[in-house]
């Protein structure tokens, strides 16, 4: 026979009691995105957007979209990564999105976003940016990037391919 005293310290139901056993179920953030704005008064707005996940838009008259663009990227945690040629400046106009939920942020996760071989030849790299100690610093694979560093990668003395991108 099998029992269980089950104490709730806060106001659940008996489905996330089900979802908590199960472990099948994963919760994720959400902004709550509430369009037409310009159709309702100021306080209606005020009131909406004391909670931080709304976030309130008029598309018509293009009102809010880049609060929602910020809340997005906030909410995401991305992280823009830009690469740089040797002798070159940065390309800024096309960065590496980087996910923390998914490979992570890390130089090794630019090298994968890249092309996977690229690990086999990696040297190090040369970082600026808010991630780096000083400007620049030179990292290994495991070193944690932040959001608009730049980065410069380098190969082995040995291999033939190049790493710039």
């Amino acid at each position: 026979m099998h029992n269980a005293h089950v104490k709730f310290n806060g106001d659940y139901d008996v489905d996330d009691l089900i979802d908590a056993i199960e472990g099948n179920r994963k919760y994720m953030r959400c902004i709550y995105v509430y369009n037409k704005i310009d159709t309702i008064s100021i306080e209606m707005i005020d009131e909406m957007v004391e909670n931080p996940e709304n976030c309130c838009i008029s598309v018509q008259m293009n009102l809010g979209i880049d609060i929602l663009l910020d809340k997005i990227w906030e909410q995401l945690n991305l992280k823009r990564v830009y690469t740089k040629k040797h002798g070159c400046q940065p390309d800024f106009g096309d960065p590496l999105i980087l996910l923390k939920s998914r490979h992570g942020i890390t130089v090794k996760s630019c090298l994968m976003q890249i092309h996977r071989d690229f690990l086999k030849e990696f040297s190090h790299a040369v970082v600026w940016g808010r991630s780096a100690k000083f400007q620049p610093q030179r990292v290994g694979l495991n070193h944690v990037l932040e959001d608009e560093d730049v980065i410069e990668l380098f190969k082995n003395a040995g291999s033939k391919k190049v790493l710039n991108t």
